[in-house]
């Protein structure tokens, strides 16, 4: 009799020690799950958001510059850098495309940006000498802005890609870029650059 109430005891400790176990598998899923979702969620809120990438005149060096205020006109001459800025978990690849000068809206020099890609988290720079003339405009204000010593000038672009995450997801992002360039017509050099 006692023997047959020691295997019930034996028995019913086996089946707590088995439920106890099953209860600390439960927790471990349910806190691995849990883990899990905080990952999803930080990725999601960091790594996986995409933004776009910037472009950017980089430093200008003037090369020659010739103004004539009478006819009126301008040559200009400088380098500078083409700077995509790309600040996602993933490289951006982009088309190629064209960096336009304008005076009042009307294009004086354009230089073209080649098929390439910005890395991870990195700026890709391309170099490019820029030649500006004003043949083709027929502005009356052109020479009296001459005149003042100081010429105002606006570069635009614009880039269209894709942000490669992980090797799967692609997501289509655009980069623009605007930028008023001021030349002290004078000393031969750059005023001011500004971009947004």
């Amino acid at each position: 009799m006692a023997r047959k109430q020691n295997d019930a005891e034996s028995l019913q400790s086996a089946d707590e020690l088995k439920r106890q176990k099953r209860i600390k598998l439960g927790m471990y899923i349910g806190v691995f799950i849990m883990f899990q979702i905080m990952v999803i969620t930080v990725m999601s809120l960091t790594v996986m958001k995409v933004k776009n990438p910037k472009v950017r005149l980089g430093n200008i060096n003037i090369q020659e510059v010739n103004s004539i205020p009478a006819s009126p006109s301008f040559d200009i001459k400088f380098t500078t850098q083409i700077r995509v800025k790309n600040t996602n978990f993933g490289p951006y690849k982009y088309d190629a495309g064209i960096v336009t000068f304008l005076y009042q809206g009307a294009t004086v020099g354009q230089v073209s940006i080649p098929k390439s890609k910005a890395g991870m988290l990195s700026t890709k720079k391309i170099d490019a000498e820029v030649s500006l003339s004003s043949s083709a405009l027929s502005s009356s204000n052109l020479g009296s802005e001459l005149s003042s010593g100081v010429l105002t000038l606006n570069s635009a672009a614009k880039l269209t890609g894709k942000v490669e995450l992980m090797f799967i997801m692609k997501k289509k992002k655009s980069s623009t870029m605007n930028c008023t360039i001021a030349f002290d017509l004078s000393s031969k050099m750059l005023r001011s650059l500004q971009c947004k």
